[in-house]
């Protein structure tokens, strides 16, 4: 146990509670610190003589047994946040007299001791307790091998015994205490269980005298307020519960139970029996590079050192290593997939019981653990280059030998090759860092099948597993995709000459155009950055040229942002879009930097594990790599470089793109229609926002509107968006919770997907695939406060949070027409019939309707419940613990439904003055503020307002549809004087030096979406030389032209006068 003292302090008493006895059992106690748990954020805790720290000011009334939580009946009945490491109903005991550890002779009763700020401690027990829980989690639970303490709690419930007992049962005791360690993101908790003599009090059926039989006492962790508990089965309320002091074996030490707690539980121990205890496996990393190499440590069986372990990573099997009975290994083989997939393990061969789900990360996305320190890998004939990696991902021994390889990758048959190349270096030191001079390669001679290999990949693992972390299988560590020029190039120099970037080029271009053409099936271009970033339901950012993010855009240099289709086509395509500093999409007419149709989309198409389809790989090996030899490796100008750009991988551009129509939801709830027209309605419940259900496409976007909180005055009667959820045809679910407010910390919002919660705090993570959806965040954004939700039909729905209020965006490619229903209207640029009812018929719409009865007439009619309903479906949303659609419905609220609503006259915080200079014209920021008296709700309010009004004035109406001219191909060896292709836009054309511009020199769009007429010919620079050459051959051309007449007239003269002369 953790130390824990009787004596000393100010009071002489050290950690004893006398406070703490039968007849008050609870005390508060500050923590002047952030203890993240279950999601929420406390600075504060009840310690409790009933076995549990608490989040609650008043004491927790014990119901029926045995004991549910969440607590069903919530929110008319309190449901307690708290840490119940024994949950009973318990009074201080007595010594028995036979005591004879010093410690154990202590008195009976609660301790607490708070050991806050370990991080700068220089004292002496401050640092022992620092170490001492360092040690105890970053041993003791997978996935903690960083950790840092800077907080402990240490409650000690010593020689407690069992409520309603005789008074000789004073003696039966229990000894047990809590260890909650946190560095402020991060927590965990410690069970330790010295000794237990009862495992009931009589309220729960427990005899008098023993402690014995009913339902023992609840172990395991309640969040609160109705959200999430976890009850630690197979021991609590079972007889099992005696087991506690002798299972656990956390650290080695019988009665040590381990979990980590802030977001969810984590177990940190082995379960002895499996049946009926239905747990997950908790394991760490809970991702890994596709190409393999993590080593994953899991929990969960208790194993056995001779026992078999397989590891299956969702279809490739990997043979593992019991290292103790809390904990074994697996190194993750090559996994063709990305995102998550099934992990699961087979104990001697037996069925997976375990389960779990693990994140594959795509080459390109995987954080680099093994890079150049430069850009000279990117040439054919690079210098000295200095190779760099994260020798912590290996081992924590950075005296460990490791050895460096490089693999090839290629696709020439079905079943994709990744294939190993050479060794760079071997048994190097595990220092992070080394020279490789590709100069030393020049002389080696790989075959003519390693040489096909164009790209590839540098892996670092160790060179001896067993020695340094007790396996055969090495964890390994990868570059990102890059080109193999820097090692092969003097071996393609030897086997097909000095041309061979040329040959090369021209080998990849006849074998494109042997594929099928791709580019005209793809989703057209938005001429303009700031249509792109509109364009949800389409378009997402490309995160390797991202204006929020990586902005080195290597492949595009010159743009400030790129965008990709968020999901590959059926044939496994992509588009992607970049635009200059101006703000103009990027066309490789104009140079080779623009944005590039992608025959293969970087997320790969099921199934994985075929030659086209394979995440990053196929994407990179076709779109990326032959930009190498034909315009890197070459000069712009030349065939190659012009092939690619004009013919295999020419921008698409935007003439004919039409921007999305676009609704919206914000403030107390107000509405804006996909036509425009603007509504407020006050529901409580689930409601329809969009509803397409046709041959052509189908859709469904729900929203929750739950009651606003009450304001200073009082019950505030008006409603507020906490939920939307979205599914397309058959897609998986996404669903978008706002979270309560302690326990928005760390999240804003809650994602999840079929009901599992997502995070995308990870950058690998930013932007998930699921069965028909991505779901991402932009790139700046931390605290999941904004997430969009693409699906495959082009629809967008982008959710917003701000101060803890909500607002969605739902946008529709012009597929949905005259195809939506909801609170969103139909979508015909006609506001009339906005207003469509599930059964088909309309409503009028009319400015003057009241709010009354836009509520009864139209709005209410939209609400969905848990069973199908004809026109408007059934509930997306997940309903746990008991709750259903209907827990959030009220058909009989009544909302405010004036226009302008009045001001109680004895609120003197809030008048008409206040509320005109804060929301201007804004009638929706107005009736906010005055229903709810709050100045936030109401600036929030206008804010998404202002938003999507300026989204819908600049982007989506019809009459801000962008006209372009299309592509003007800058000519060769030449300039334009901009890049623009919009109406009104003048472009000069200008050349290179010893180059002479010849053709039309000034072009003009025309509001038509023309360029005029080139009357000169298309401009184009031509060597001086040449131009020369043409310039003497017309005026040569002249000069006979002329010559040549008076020659002939000259010689008829002297034909005439010399026939004159002859007579």
């Amino acid at each position: 146990m953790y130390p824990f003292f009787d004596k000393g302090g100010n009071d002489g008493n050290g950690d004893f509670q006398l406070n703490i006895r039968d007849t008050q059992p609870l005390i508060n106690k500050q923590l002047n610190f952030l203890l993240p748990f279950m999601g929420f954020g406390f600075n504060y805790t009840w310690l409790s003589l009933h076995g549990y720290l608490s989040f609650s000011e008043s004491p927790i009334q014990f119901p029926e047994y045995p004991l549910q939580f969440p607590i069903r009946d919530w929110p008319r009945v309190d449901d307690p946040s708290f840490i119940g490491i024994f949950y009973s109903r318990c009074k201080v005991g007595q010594l028995n007299g036979n005591e004879m550890e010093e410690y154990a002779k202590k008195r009976p009763g609660v301790y607490f001791r708070l050991e806050r700020d370990l991080y700068t401690r220089k004292d002496q027990f401050g640092v022992e307790i620092r170490e001492r829980a360092k040690w105890d989690i970053r041993q003791g639970m997978v996935g903690a091998e960083t950790f840092e303490p800077k907080h402990v709690i240490i409650s000690t419930w010593k020689n407690v015994s069992f409520g309603g007992g005789i008074p000789t049962a004073r003696r039966i005791t229990n000894t047990f205490q809590s260890v909650i360690v946190t560095d402020e993101v991060r927590t965990y908790a410690i069970f330790i269980y010295e000794w237990m003599g009862w495992t009931t009090h009589t309220e729960a059926g427990g005899d008098t005298t023993q402690g014995q039989g009913g339902v023992p006492a609840f172990v395991g962790f309640n969040a609160g307020n109705g959200t999430k508990s976890y009850e630690y089965l197979p021991y609590s309320q079972t007889t099992y519960i005696r087991d506690l002091p002798g299972t656990g074996g956390a650290n080695g030490f019988p009665g040590r139970h381990i979990f980590r707690i802030d977001e969810k539980i984590l177990p940190g121990v082995c379960i002895r029996d499996l049946i009926g205890t239905n747990l997950p496996l908790t394991f760490a990393p809970e991702n890994g590079h596709m190409l393999g190499g993590a080593m994953v440590n899991m929990t969960g069986p208790c194993f056995q050192l001779n026992m078999r372990l397989t590891c299956r990573f969702n279809t490739k099997d990997s043979e593992g290593v019991v290292l103790n009975q809390n904990r074994a290994s697996c190194i993750m083989p090559w996994t063709e997939a990305e995102g998550w997939v099934d992990f699961e393990i087979s104990l001697n061969g037996g069925p997976f019981y375990w389960k779990g789900r693990i994140y594959v990360e795509p080459p390109n996305v995987s954080p680099a653990l093994v890079w150049f320190d430069d850009e000279q890998f990117h040439l054919t004939d690079p210098k000295d280059m200095t190779l760099m990696w994260d020798p912590y991902n290996l081992t924590m021994n950075t005296e460990a030998k490791v050895t460096i390889s490089l693999w090839g990758y290629k696709e020439n048959n079905i079943e994709p090759e990744l294939m190993y190349i050479d060794v760079l270096e071997t048994s190097e030191t595990n220092d992070g860092k080394i020279m490789i001079s590709p100069k030393s390669f020049q002389d080696r001679d790989n075959g003519e099948e390693l040489r096909e290999c164009k790209m590839g990949f540098i892996k670092i693992n160790l060179t001896n597993p067993i020695q340094e972390v007790g396996m055969k299988n090495s964890p390994a560590i990868w570059s990102r995709p890059m080109p193999l020029g820097w090692y092969f190039s003097d071996q393609w120099r030897r086997y097909e000459g000095n041309d061979w970037v040329q040959k090369m080029c021209d080998r990849w271009i006849a074998k494109d155009r042997l594929l099928k053409n791709f580019a005209n099936e793809l989703p057209m271009c938005p001429c303009l950055l700031r249509q792109a970033n509109v364009d949800r339901g389409r378009y997402a950012p490309d995160f390797e040229c991202d204006q929020d993010g990586n902005t080195q855009c290597f492949y595009h240099q010159g743009a400030q942002h790129c965008v990709v289709s968020g999901i590959p086509n059926y044939d496994g395509s992509g588009q992607q879009c970049c635009y200059d500093l101006a703000g103009y999409l990027m066309l490789s007419s104009d140079n080779k930097w623009g944005g590039k149709p992608l025959r293969h989309h970087n997320l790969g198409l099921l199934p994985w594990n075929e030659a086209n389809k394979i995440p990053t790989l196929s994407h990179w090996l076709a779109d990326i790599m032959p930009f190498y030899p034909c315009c890197l490796w070459q000069d712009e100008q030349s065939s190659g470089c012009q092939n690619y750009r004009f013919e295999r991988r020419s921008s698409q551009d935007c003439v004919g793109y039409q921007p999305p129509g676009g609704g919206t939801v914000f403030g107390d709830p107000h509405v804006y229609t996909f036509d425009g027209f603007k509504f407020t309605f006050n529901g409580k419940g689930e409601y329809v926002l969009v509803r397409a259900n046709s041959p052509r496409v189908k859709l469904d976007v729900q929203g929750r509107f739950e009651q606003v909180k009450d304001s200073p005055y009082g019950e505030v009667m008006a409603t507020m968006l906490t939920a939307v959820a979205a599914k397309d045809n058959v897609s998986a679910t996404v669903e978008v919770r706002l979270r309560p407010e302690y326990a928005q910390w760390r999240y804003k919002l809650d994602v999840l997907v079929d009901s599992q919660p997502i995070y995308f705090d990870r950058y690998p993570q930013k932007i998930q695939h699921f069965p028909g959806v991505t779901v991402y965040t932009p790139s700046q954004i931390l605290n999941q406060s904004h997430v969009v939700i693409m699906f495959q039909s082009g629809a967008g729905v982008e959710v917003l949070e701000n101060k803890h209020y909500m607002a969605v965006r739902v946008y529709m490619p012009w597929e949905f027409i005259n195809q939506t229903r909801g609170l969103m209207g139909n979508w015909t640029f006609d506001q009339d019939d906005d207003f469509t009812l599930p059964d088909g018929s309309t409503k009028t719409v009319s400015e003057s309707l009241s709010l009354d009865t836009i509520h009864s007439s139209f709005g209410n009619l939209w609400v969905v419940h848990d069973k199908e309903t004809e026109g408007i479906g059934k509930s997306l949303f997940t309903h746990s613990n008991g709750m259903s659609s209907n827990s959030y419905y009220e058909s009989k609220f009544e909302p405010n439904f004036e226009e302008e609503p009045e001001i109680p006259e004895n609120v003197t915080w809030v008048d008409k003055n206040l509320v005109e200079a804060t929301c201007g014209e804004s009638l929706e920021c107005q009736y906010d503020y005055s229903v709810t008296l709050s100045r936030e709700f109401a600036i929030f309010t206008k804010y998404y307002q202002d938003q999507f009004i300026n989204i819908r004035e600049g982007v989506l109406k019809p009459e801000a549809r962008v006209i372009s001219c299309g592509a003007l191909a800058t000519p060769a060896n030449g300039r334009k004087s901009t890049f623009a292709f919009t109406p009104g836009t003048m472009v000069k054309f200008d050349c290179d030096p010893d180059y002479v511009l010849v053709g039309e020199r000034r072009r003009w769009c025309y509001d038509s979406g023309d360029w005029n007429w080139a009357e000169n010919g298309e401009a184009q620079c031509i060597p001086q030389s040449q131009y020369n050459s043409q310039r003497a051959g017309i005026t040569t051309a002249i000069v006979l032209a002329v010559l040549v007449p008076l020659g002939l007239i000259g010689f008829y003269i002297v034909v005439k006068l010399r026939q004159n002369a002859q007579y």
